[in-house]
């Protein structure tokens, strides 16, 4: 009788587990392959941005990367002109998002803390974010008005 109390509680565990397992092998765990990249530039300087405009993309960013080139960094492109907000759960690098109006125009800049789940928003609605190094777009002079070119529609 103890034998069979003990194999039913066993698979009883056993069963209860298995969503909790399943759901951590589906999460990710690894970069996201690298995306395409488009050209951007900000006056003389020169952006290789990954573009994330699929929802999938958007949502893992630029998750569990160790390090960006010091030029690269991701655009993230969204379906609607809403405010927009930005977060760093499992994003191992500082970074800096700039918000971008539809004409290129950065509308603010924000520094983001690695791991972290605060929100940073653009002050405004918009469609456009780009990601790069924290301190990118401050040791360039890049800040609020400056226009990035070279965004895909």
């Amino acid at each position: 009788m103890r034998r069979i109390a003990q194999t039913c509680a066993f698979a009883l565990g056993l069963a209860l587990m298995t969503p909790v397992v399943q759901a951590q092998q589906t999460l990710p765990s690894q970069p996201m392959p690298r995306l395409p990249v488009v050209n951007l530039t900000a006056g003389m300087h020169v952006i290789h941005a990954e573009l994330a405009a699929r929802p999938e993309h958007r949502a893992r960013g630029l998750m569990f990367r160790e390090q960006l080139g010091p030029n690269e960094g991701m655009l993230f492109i969204f379906d609607d002109t809403a405010i927009q907000c930005m977060w760093m759960r499992n994003t191992l690098v500082p970074l800096s998002v700039a918000f971008i109006a539809d004409d290129g125009t950065i509308v603010n800049i924000e520094d983001m803390t690695p791991k972290s789940e605060e929100s940073h928003c653009g002050s405004k609605r918009l469609r456009y974010a780009l990601e790069m190094q924290q301190g990118w777009f401050a040791k360039r002079g890049l800040k609020a008005g400056t226009v990035i070119r070279g965004i895909p529609n």
